[in-house]
């Protein structure tokens, strides 16, 4: 027996002599990739399209991409570009777009210098550079969920550790109470993330919270990010509170801004990060720097933009007003199904009568249809780091015209039914 083995690796051996071999070794991808969470506005975009490739209507209520009309003024700055080379600008954006968006926040009480606005590409951009000028690897940062996707994201790309909070639909996503967030705050703790108006929920924060918050940065020496992108969309007689509003903290606040969703403008990738922090802003240089500089067409179409008439403004604000009352009545007359008012911005996050939210927005897109037509959401346990929360949500986003919002919740409402009673 021990015989029979000796040969076979000796003719093993003489084999491999006379052989060469090559051996593939898969490089191993990094581990913050494998973290990094999909998109849940996104991610069912392939079984939409394969919907759509069966002859299928799918309404998007996935995605905040408003169909409005961008502003005629920003269109005509866009086809009258009279340029011999579309060169490099500058890292930190054009003067002209930044001096002239000093006299934009100063309509909403934001008192700011040109020096304090850096342009981005997108507000995203401004997002992540603000985690990564601010944040070293381990460094904790406190989000109130559900919170926009892309936070959770960026703050991994950073090495930084998310600590949620969670807030209820119950309570209409209010701030959950203060001594919640005190209790997860550490000596690694950095800075606390909010949005207001809100994305996913559309809430918007009051006088009350925004002080309380105040109170907590200045107490614990924190960093206030600020993402402030709809605060033309308030749909409340109480005023909207910029984290510039709030005396004491101006050295921890870093604000964040696009155009995107005011201007129906999503392409032009255009935001802007602001702070009278000088240390904050020689940072982020460093990366606007890398990246060497926002896009130029974009800041040209947004700089104009700002020139948009108060029609433009208040027939936008209007239209979306309607689309909120009307998507909240209609939504909640079907059985089983609520959703709290929003306050603001474009979207609302509702409770379904479902087991699984995700598998329920999967199967709407790849099984269902009702007349030739299905609906495309996403499902808010995306909006979660939790496990287990949302699972019963989706979040709603009210770019449609109301004929369309009106098809999109019969639609579901139809939806429901047949999933229930499979």
């Amino acid at each position: 027996m021990l015989n029979d083995l000796y040969m076979l690796l000796l003719q093993t051996l003489k084999l491999l002599s006379r052989k060469t071999f090559i051996i593939y070794i898969m490089p191993t991808i990094s581990s913050r990739g494998i973290g990094m969470p999909e998109s849940p506005i996104r991610k069912l975009v392939p079984l939409a399209n394969k919907a759509k490739s069966k002859g299928l209507k799918v309404y998007h209520l996935n995605i905040g991409q408003p169909d409005l009309a961008t502003p005629e003024i920003a269109l005509d700055a866009l086809h009258n570009i009279d340029r011999r080379v579309l060169e490099y600008g500058p890292s930190e954006g054009l003067s002209s777009f930044r001096s002239k968006l000093v006299d934009y926040y100063r309509k909403f009480k934001i008192m700011v210098d040109v020096d304090d606005i850096i342009i981005t590409s997108g507000g995203s951009e401004a997002v992540n550079f603000s985690f990564m000028a601010c944040l070293d690897p381990g460094d904790e940062i406190i989000i109130p969920e559900p919170a926009y996707a892309n936070y959770m994201a960026f703050a991994i790309s950073c090495g930084a550790v998310i600590k949620t909070i969670p807030s209820s639909i119950n309570d209409a996503f209010a701030l959950p109470s203060f001594d919640k967030f005190e209790a997860l705050i550490t000596p690694k703790t950095k800075a606390v993330m909010i949005c207001n108006p809100n994305n996913p929920t559309g809430y918007l924060y009051t006088q009350q919270e925004m002080n309380r918050l105040r109170d907590l940065v200045w107490k614990y020496d924190l960093f206030l990010f600020s993402d402030e992108v709809y605060r033309e969309f308030c749909y409340t007689g109480a005023p909207y509170i910029s984290a510039f509003h709030l005396d004491g903290i101006e050295q921890n606040v870093v604000l964040v801004d696009s155009v995107s969703k005011r201007y129906s403008e999503c392409g032009l990738r255009i935001g802007a990060l602001i702070s009278k922090n000088k240390q904050v802003r020689e940072n982020v240089m460093k990366w606007c720097q890398a990246r060497l500089s926002p896009p130029l067409i974009g800041q040209i179409v947004a700089e104009a933009s700002l020139g948009a008439s108060e029609e433009y403004m208040l027939s936008v604000y209007n239209e979306y007003l309607q689309r909120r009352n009307f998507l909240i009545d209609r939504l909640n007359r079907i059985p089983g199904c609520y959703s709290p008012i929003p306050m603001g911005a474009f979207y609302t996050v509702a409770k379904l009568p479902v087991d699984d939210a995700d598998k329920f927005c999967a199967w709407c897109l790849s099984e269902f249809s009702y007349e030739g037509q299905t609906i495309m959401m996403a499902p808010a346990s995306g909006f979660y780091t939790t496990p287990g929360y949302g699972k019963d949500e989706v979040r709603l986003a009210y770019v449609l015209n109301k004929e369309d919002l009106a098809k999109a919740l019969t639609v579901l409402e139809k939806a429901l039914d047949a999933y229930n009673n499979a």
